[in-house]
């Protein structure tokens, strides 16, 4: 709700947690709840972070406001642990904003997170009355977001809450799955250290590798508990030159490669390696119901996914729990398939490709965090995995669902001629082949999806409720 006071306008929102007062505040100072509690659509930048939310710690992180990037310092003050904290910006968009961050226990493993702030634009009363409303839908909205990420997130933790805290190795920690799921895992208190290629900061937990000129110290890597590999070349960043197309599997077997024997040599070795993999591996099959006992198909993507998933050998065969998770098309506004289609979407030109009879098999990004969560910390889980939700759609469906979220047209059909002008043999692939993936074994296993359903997936990860 917010209110007006003269130049200052007041904005509360109250999230009902089913969880103690101390753990929910103990997840608010984890690094990682940042990024959790950025909305989904929002593309932010963190830059510094204070590893403390007390007096003084500062976070200062970049999001672009129309055409420019915009830079906010946030400072901490009024450090209660367990009953609240707060934060001012000390640099950013409005003329002032103070958040008070409360935490009040209800008993019963209950508590209310109570988020208070005092804010004024710019160019005082004018500012209020130019941007006043927009700014409170924009709260609104944010704020929903917030209380959802942080309710799902506290409630996937407490499932498996009776198990240890695991040490956790991630190469591909920067990518797009990678930097919700390392978020995700550090607000659960997991240990997480990255696998980089830049000069590592030992402060940050990184520690350097370079795969395609296999250097990676297996002293470095002793005594970890899971090793997740998510790392490669985007398969739709770019058009495939034949060139890229070398890069795009070079990229996965010689890292898969050099991780999987470095892990099988190691004296204590992990108890688990987790492997990135895609529904590609399946090919373009129609209107056959794909599960994980399908055959590969046929083609550049079934062939790189084949030799992607053959490349983690070395580790299975010395005993390591594998899992491969064959991922469909992640939803996220920030980045991927779904970011692509926006822009032509709120133009009104989001319509079918072709005939739009091609299947698509999707996931929410809460599901693909959580389901690979659900795997790492169920013991008995091993083998090839369908990360996909259990309701694909067809690309017709699929648009057309997009645009009435987004209150657009949705007919203007793309022909795969343009879409082969446009991304050349890429597009087509990504675009026009079909794809009708189930995720049977997750569902065996015991996971519990979020986001069945298109239609509240894409409200979520839009904010178009």
């Amino acid at each position: 709700m917010g209110q007006f006071r003269g130049e200052t306008m007041q904005y509360k929102c109250i999230t009902k947690v089913n969880a103690d007062r101390s753990d929910v505040f103990e997840w608010f100072e984890r690094r990682g709840s940042f990024r959790r509690l950025m909305p989904p659509w929002e593309i932010a930048e963190e830059v510094r972070s204070d590893e403390t939310l007390q007096n003084g710690a500062k976070r200062i992180f970049r999001f672009p406001l129309g055409p420019v990037k915009m830079t906010w310092v946030a400072e901490h003050l009024g450090y209660q642990p367990p009953e609240k904290f707060e934060d001012v910006m000390v640099k950013g968009p409005f003329k002032s904003w103070h958040h008070k961050h409360h935490f009040e226990n209800m008993g019963g493993g209950q508590c209310h997170v109570i988020d208070d702030v005092e804010y004024k634009l710019p160019m005082g009363l004018l500012g209020k009355l130019v941007a006043g409303r927009s700014i409170k839908k924009r709260l609104d909205r944010m704020f929903r977001a917030r209380s959802q990420r942080l309710i799902r997130d506290m409630g996937q933790h407490e499932i498996h809450r009776d198990k240890s805290r695991k040490r956790i190795l991630i190469a591909g920690a920067s990518g797009l799955i990678g930097k919700q799921l390392v978020a995700f895992l550090d607000t659960g208190g997991h240990d997480i250290w990255r696998l980089v290629r830049h000069n590592p900061n030992p402060k940050n937990q990184e520690i350097f590798w370079n795969p395609k000129d296999e250097i990676l110290n297996p002293k470095l890597i002793e005594g970890f508990d899971v090793v997740i590999h998510l790392g490669g070349a985007g398969i739709g960043d770019k058009r495939w030159s034949r060139s890229r197309m070398k890069i795009i599997e070079s990229s996965r077997i010689e890292s898969t490669t050099l991780l999987a024997k470095t892990l099988a040599n190691l004296s204590n070795k992990p108890e688990l390696f987790m492997v990135a993999s895609a529904i590609g591996w399946y090919g373009n099959r129609g209107d056959e119901i794909l599960t994980e006992e399908s055959e590969s198909g046929t083609g550049y993507l079934p062939g790189v996914c084949a030799a992607w998933e053959s490349s983690a050998a070395a580790a299975k065969n010395a005993g390591i729990r594998t899992i491969h998770l064959r991922t469909g098309v992640v939803l996220d506004a920030t980045g991927g398939a779904l970011s692509k289609m926006l822009l032509p979407a709120k133009l009104g030109a989001g319509g079918p490709i072709g005939r739009g009879r091609q299947w698509l098999s999707w996931i929410s990004m809460d599901d693909e965090v959580y389901a690979i969560h659900h795997l790492l910390m169920t013991l008995d889980t091993e083998g090839v995995y369908n990360i996909v939700s259990p309701n694909p759609i067809k690309q017709k469906q699929f648009a057309k669902e997009l645009g009435r979220v987004l209150r657009r047209p949705a007919f203007i059909p793309t022909p795969p001629f343009g879409v082969w002008l446009l991304f050349g043999k890429m597009g087509i692939a990504l675009t026009t082949e079909s794809q009708r993936v189930t995720p049977n074994r997750l569902l065996d296993s015991g996971y519990k999806f979020q986001h069945e359903n298109l239609d509240g997936a894409l409200r979520d990860t839009l904010g178009m409720w």
